[in-house]
């Protein structure tokens, strides 16, 4: 029988036509094709830009274009784990368009075509990333490269079923469905699948920016403010199970934000550069900041995205310096009015420059219920601002503070519809008793948290089904800018009854009834809460 095989070897046109490659076989090759892009294209981008490693880039291009609704949809049902969704979301879509690759690459090259359509529409989309420079282009380019050789190699040695006609029995059993072609096919396979594990371990071990940053991380040391925070009076925490703490721990504080990879920053790398509409351009390091008074102040902090009685809010002490005093080092020009504050991974925030140099406790902060910032929540240096929603106030891993104007500017969630000013509005949440929950008629306990930063709580009522409002006891007030704490005894008489809240900020701004979105300015209504008495 005449040897069809070309000199690449790959199979000639005669055996592709006469041969089919088994669906399985081929959806693999797609598979270990796209193992491969992605481990080469992570260890490309360790060696010459981590930001561009292929599977985070396109994540984070996909968290910049996803749909306002289909975002606050994400976050109100998967809260803080929004984001191994989206992982698992996309590693699911990854895995349908490899095999769709390997299929279409049986009889021509369309997989490859696909392979090759695919890096070249995300590298147009990452490098419209804040961030972006012409090298996050090279590892998704280089990983497709190599992904694509490794689908023609694997596929032109892939076990082939004789077609039914045409050709001998012994045609039929012979070719590539020997079990030494198996063999060789599944030795090349495997030789696939260890490069791209191999690609993708050598890329995380020579990026590892982390450890570096865990190591100083522990040799931080927080400064002793000059200022310490006030003592946290008696009674501001009421001992009633369920109900949520006056302080928020660190490692139970809300994240949310659009890092996929944690920016890994450590002390000495850290700069914070102010420029723009000011006097004169200035930048800190960590060691000139250690070198200034701190000052520790508590501050609630809140996500726009917050949903009506949801747990997108925390309450910290944070150690840190005033960012009123490190701008006028600058000397912030009279028509200024935004600060457009940048974070090490792109992401911007536009605040308004006198919520920052109004007298409120609006920190540049380095530590966090009194231990270096958690890497998480942007270590080394982050903003603090009370009476905003974080959105537009409280970037991490901040590093540069552009003195701009409104009419000039726009952050990152503005440019996509939201608010450019962000005041937290008055808001309260039922703690205790749980939702759905059955309870033992007689005395119960009703208890919650209330807040509206920079305007304090001055009051929270309490509603049974449709009946009249009742008063709650305030716990201790703190400040103006911490959440408080509120219980309310109520007689519980059996059956099913709602129980709605609403509070009165010290403004005098009653909780609005009327229901509304996070977009594009924060959530809105009274929240309640159905138990059943027995």
């Amino acid at each position: 029988m005449q040897d069809t095989t070309s000199s690449t070897g790959f199979p000639g046109p005669d055996q592709q036509d006469r041969r089919t490659i088994c669906r399985f076989a081929a959806g693999l090759c797609g598979l270990l094709a796209a193992a491969v892009v992605l481990g080469v294209g992570e260890l490309v981008a360790a060696l010459i830009a981590p930001d561009a490693s292929p599977f985070l880039a396109t994540g984070a291009t996909v968290v910049d274009h996803t749909p306002q609704a289909l975002r606050e949809f994400a976050i109100e049902q998967f809260g803080t784990r929004d984001k191994l969704v989206l992982f698992l979301t996309m590693g699911a879509a990854m895995v349908l368009l490899a095999v769709a690759a390997g299929l279409l690459e049986r009889r021509r090259p369309y997989g490859s075509v696909l392979l090759a359509g695919l890096a070249v529409a995300v590298c147009l989309a990452v490098l419209r990333r804040p961030n972006a420079t012409a090298a996050f282009a090279v590892p998704i380019l280089l990983g497709a490269v190599a992904g694509i050789f490794t689908l023609r190699i694997l596929i032109g040695r892939a076990p082939r079923r004789a077609a039914p006609a045409g050709g001998s029995a012994a045609e039929a059993a012979g070719g590539n469905g020997t079990d030494a072609s198996r063999r060789r096919f599944l030795g090349l396979a495997a030789g696939a699948a260890v490069l791209a594990a191999g690609s993708a371990a050598a890329g995380r071990w020579a990026g590892e920016r982390a450890r570096a940053v865990t190591a100083d991380l522990r040799r931080f040391v927080v400064p002793r403010p000059q200022v310490p925070a006030a003592p946290i009076p008696p009674g501001t925490d009421p001992p009633v199970p369920g109900l949520t703490a006056f302080r928020t721990p660190n490692d139970t504080f809300y994240r949310i934000d659009t890092a996929l990879r944690v920016p890994a920053l450590t002390s000495d790398d850290w700069q914070l550069r102010i420029h723009g509409m000011v006097e004169r351009e200035i930048r800190f390091t960590m060691d000139d900041l250690l070198r200034r008074p701190a000052v520790e102040k508590m501050i609630t902090l809140t996500c726009v995205s917050n949903e009506v009685g949801g747990d997108l809010v925390g309450n910290a002490t944070w150690i840190g310096y005033p960012l009123a005093d490190l701008l006028a080092e600058a000397g912030v020009r009279p028509d200024a009015d935004m600060v457009l504050s940048t974070s090490a991974d792109g992401f911007t925030a536009g605040t308004p420059v006198a919520a920052l140099t109004d007298g409120r406790d609006a920190l540049l902060a380095v530590g966090m219920n009194g231990e270096p910032l958690p890497v998480e929540h942007g270590y080394p240096a982050r903003m603090v601002v009370p009476g905003l929603y974080g959105y537009v106030s409280a970037t991490k891993w901040v590093v540069d503070l552009e003195i701009t104007r409104f009419d000039r500017a726009q952050a990152y969630w503005t440019r996509r519809g939201w608010s450019a000013f962000g005041p937290i509005k008055t808001a309260s949440r039922i703690d205790v008793p749980a939702a759905f929950g059955r309870i033992a008629a007689g005395p119960v306990v009703v208890a919650g948290v209330a807040w509206a930063q920079h305007r304090g709580i001055a009051a929270v009522e309490v509603q049974v089904d449709e009946g009249p409002w009742e008063p709650a006891d305030l716990a201790p007030e703190y400040s103006l800018d911490t959440w408080r704490q509120w219980t309310w005894r109520w007689d519980a008489p059996q059956g099913r009854h709602t129980l709605r809240v609403r509070a009165t900020d010290g403004a005098g701004g009653v909780q609005t009834e009327e229901r509304a979105d996070p977009v594009p300015d924060g959530a809105t209504g009274w929240h309640s809460r159905t138990v059943t008495v027995e």
